[in-house]
This record gives structure tokens, sequence and C-alpha cells, in this order.
């Protein structure tokens, strides 16, 4: 570590069994796109930032809505009709000074995926819609990065960890889904969702626990349950198969 005061901010992590310094340096190395700034993502971003990730690159191309401020909890009144992602970058910066946060207001298209992911290790799905993310699936199994994935409606909310040539991908799960439109959602639905996500990401880089996957974790807020479903790879899916022709 570099100083006394990384050594103090990071102290209570750095105790954990299977952490200690050596994890909180890997952490400092990691660079993270998180796609999307919403819900999840406000969630997911201020749980890396705190935790000391070095570099994240945060998507997003909307502006604050005030009918975001049920879930997105980086945003305030003030700051309705403001670029989400640079309000967002000043207030992740305000809460840790040491972590780089690149903003970029782009939609996600097939034609610049790649440049927005070039560089970077991991790929967190923060989105709202499965078209974009499918595109980020497709290039994470393309360049074989990582792929931590998260979905909320209503009360609800489902999370796995996608790691190409290991697991099944995104594709494998959904092979048919329609987009619902606008879906319904209470604000702590994706903060449990993208507490879990964020929690996925920093212990598959500091290399400790078991990771989510080819398992599917579903929260159900209602009933309060969470249950898991066993997933496996589909031998037909036209994203993935690549991957695996040498190990059939």
């Amino acid at each position: 570590m570099g100083t006394g005061d990384e050594l103090l901010r990071y102290e209570r992590q750095i105790m954990i069994d299977g952490f200690g310094i050596e994890g909180q340096e890997k952490l400092k190395m990691a660079k993270v796109v998180i796609a999307g700034a919403g819900g999840l993502g406000g969630i997911i971003s201020i749980y890396l930032v705190t935790a000391g990730i070095g570099k994240i690159r945060l998507i997003d191309y909307d502006h604050v809505e005030l009918s975001n401020l049920n879930r997105q909890i980086l945003y305030a009144d003030k700051d309705i009709g403001k670029i989400k992602v640079e309000i967002a970058r000043e207030k992740l910066k305000s809460l840790n000074k040491d972590s780089q946060v690149e903003a970029i207001k782009e939609t996600i298209t097939e034609d610049n995926v790649l440049k927005l992911v070039d560089g970077y290790d991991l790929i967190v799905d923060a989105m709202d819609n499965f078209s974009t993310r499918f595109i980020l699936n497709k290039v994470a199994v393309q360049k074989k990065i990582p792929l931590f994935h998260g979905a909320v409606r209503d009360f609800e909310g489902r999370a796995t960890t996608i790691v190409p040539g290991q697991t099944p991908c995104l594709n494998c799960l959904y092979p048919q889904i329609s987009e619902p439109g606008i879906s319904p959602v209470i604000g702590v639905a994706p903060a449990i969702i993208g507490s879990i996500q964020a929690t996925e990401v920093i212990k598959h880089i500091v290399g400790t626990g078991v990771l989510l996957t080819n398992r599917l974790l579903i929260y159900d807020g209602l009933d309060m349950e969470f249950m898991e479903i066993q997933i496996k790879r589909n031998p037909d899916c036209k994203v993935c198969y690549h991957l695996w022709e040498s190990k059939i």
C-alpha cells in the first residue's frame, strides 16, 4: 500500500481473513466498467469506490429525472435535468478521492462497445434493458472478460456471475426474452442486488470466497426469500459455443 491514510481507510477490510494488504492492492489496480448509472449502477459504484477500486468507467446516456429519485441514490432534486454520469462522478469522487472515475455519456451499441470496454478487467451489467445486456454479454464472451449480471423488478431481483469459458453466458440463461417496457421497482430492490453484484466484483478481484458462477440467485422481497437455481451452458448457444469447442 502507498500511504498510512490508505491503510487507515481500508483497515477494516484488510483485517478480513484472505483479504489483507495484497487484496487491497489488487482492488487498487483493478479497472471496472459499470454499464448503467441508475438504481443498480449507483449502489455498485458507491461500494466499489469506497472499497478502493482503482479505476471505474461509468457509462450512461441519460439525464436525471424526477421519477429516478425513488431508487437512484446518487442523485437529488437539485440534479434533475443534469447528465447522470457527470453528477455521479462528482459524488463518487467526494467519497474517495483516490479512485479514478471516468464518466462516459454514451448509449452502448454494437458499434461502440469494444471501444468502451477496451483495457478494462471486468464488466458490471447495471442496465435496465436486455438488448444492451446482450451486447455486453457478447463482448464479454468475445474478450473473455467476466460479466456481473443483475436485474430488478417490483420487490424482486436476480444476479449471477459469468466467467466466459467456465460458466453459461447470459444468452444461455435467457435464449429468448421480451422487453417488458418500463419496469415497476421499489428502491430497496436495486440496493440489495447492486450490493450483491459489488460483493461479487470484490471477491473476484481479491480472489476470495465462492462466486455466483453457474448459479442464479433470486431475491423475493415480498416473501423475504433468497432462492438459487443451478444454471448450465446451452450447447446450442450462438454466443459462447466457440469457447467450448475444444472442451467437447
